[in-house]
């Protein structure tokens, strides 16, 4: 019998590469490059912005491999409104001296215009278990550092013999797109731009974020907002005891009203606090956890199931950093990294936005790796995306029962291979 066999994407007059750029709207690169007064009458600001999303698409090492590159498909790039390859120095020369705000508003232009264009791309995907009774909007806050080498150590000096640059970013839990982001040099603490990421956030919003935060002053701004926050316990967080409330659920240990012992502490927090005891779940193993909120209400799980949604600000992290070219940099100056990093997002917002509109399935790495693949073909976008993301998850290995025999002597023997055989009584 046949294998049904499935059916091809059907050819298109632009490659891939054409067609997802295509989503970002006609002049505004340049546009925004004019209102912050940069000089590109030698090579325009689409040039360059698809340059960086060329290099990041195919995870270029190097300046001259995305010059050749795009050199080499000189005729197909020309197509993409008048787009030239560039030159080696102009490119380099344009990381290190533009001012990479215009790649910071840009992304969130382009983010706007989807979202406009596409409503559904916005509102995500509904929330699941305990949290999926909450009708309010779950956001997450986080910082990733990015390696950088010695070059960078004029402006990026993170320890005595490294240089590192870092990305404060919140993202909505909901539909895992970023809503602040704050790209600079590792030195600060995450907590220092806790302010920053969450000035926009409005009563009765929910804020979860690791240990890191727990900064009470912050912590009693956001009370003052009417934002909800589960944060993790930090370990020196000194307390009394107030009240041990009830609670049925075996994986809770303990959910508590208390208050903080410190004179500095309680100066900067006066209100009560509800710390919640439970038994997480992480990589299969059962951890022990204890969180700190300012809701009263919600049942001791529910509190314990948004901290584990505060996760997916990791696996955010986690794509960007494995499907993009954030580690090695093709600038070394604040500028070009500034850029690189920009655009790297810009980037992973076109694939999430071409995911999104061609429903795929499997990982994200996967729809990485086939736009890579097929970034200079000329087939169709989203039909391509539609085939190929529809396909078999692996299956499961299926483990028999039976014993394993060396072929021709199963008779001579009763031991299953690999066992030794058991010792004839004396």
């Amino acid at each position: 019998m046949k294998t049904k066999q499935k059916s091809k994407p059907a050819k298109s007059h632009y490659t891939f590469f054409h067609q997802i750029v295509q989503w970002i709207p006609r002049g505004l690169p340049n546009k925004i490059a004019k209102a912050k007064k940069a000089d590109i009458r030698n090579f325009s600001c689409m040039s360059h912005v698809l340059s960086l999303l060329y290099g990041h698409f195919s995870k270029s090492n190097s300046l001259n491999e995305i010059c050749d590159a795009l050199r080499l498909h000189e005729a197909d790039l020309s197509r993409i409104r008048g787009v030239t390859a560039p030159k080696r120095n102009t490119f380099s020369n344009a990381n290190r001296t533009r001012n990479p705000e215009i790649a910071e508003a840009l992304y969130w232009q382009i983010l706007k215009s989807l979202q406009t264009a596409c409503p559904s791309f916005g509102q995500g995907s509904k929330y699941g278990g305990f949290i999926s009774r909450i009708k309010r909007d779950i956001f997450a806050i986080d910082s990733t550092t990015l390696k950088l080498t010695m070059n960078c150590f004029d402006w990026a000096r993170h320890r005595r013999k490294k240089a590192a640059a870092k990305t404060h970013m919140r993202i909505n839990i909901g539909n895992m797109l970023p809503c602040v982001a704050v790209v600079e040099d590792a030195a600060h603490h995450d907590s220092t731009r806790g302010d920053a990421l969450c000035a926009s956030l409005k009563d009765g919003d929910i804020l979860l974020a690791d240990r890191a935060y727990v900064k009470f002053d912050f912590l009693n701004a956001l009370s003052q907002q009417g934002v909800f926050f589960v944060l993790r316990e930090k370990k020196n967080m000194k307390y009394t005891v107030l009240k041990n409330n009830d609670h049925k659920d075996p994986t809770i240990i303990s959910d508590e009203t208390i208050t903080l012992s410190l004179a500095g502490s309680k100066n900067k927090y006066p209100e009560n606090i509800r710390r919640v005891t439970a038994i997480v779940k992480v990589n299969g193993k059962d951890v022990q956890m204890s969180f700190v909120t300012n809701n009263f209400k919600w049942s001791p799980r529910t509190i314990a199931e948004l901290y584990k949604a505060r996760w997916i600000i990791e696996v955010f992290f986690k794509e960007i950093k494995q499907t993009l070219q954030l580690s090695d940099f093709i600038g070394y100056n604040e500028n070009a990294v500034k850029w690189q990093v920009w655009i790297g997002l810009l980037a992973h917002l076109l694939i999430r936005f071409a995911k999104h509109q061609s429903k795929w399935k499997l990982s994200f790495s996967r729809l990485a790796g086939t736009i890579r693949s097929a970034l200079w073909m000329r087939i169709d976008l989203l039909e391509t995306l539609i085939i190929y993301g529809t396909a078999d998850p692996p299956k499961r290995p299926v483990v028999f029962a039976q014993q394993l025999y060396f072929k021709g002597f199963e008779a001579y023997t009763s031991n299953t291979m690999g066992q030794p055989l058991s010792k004839s009584p004396a």
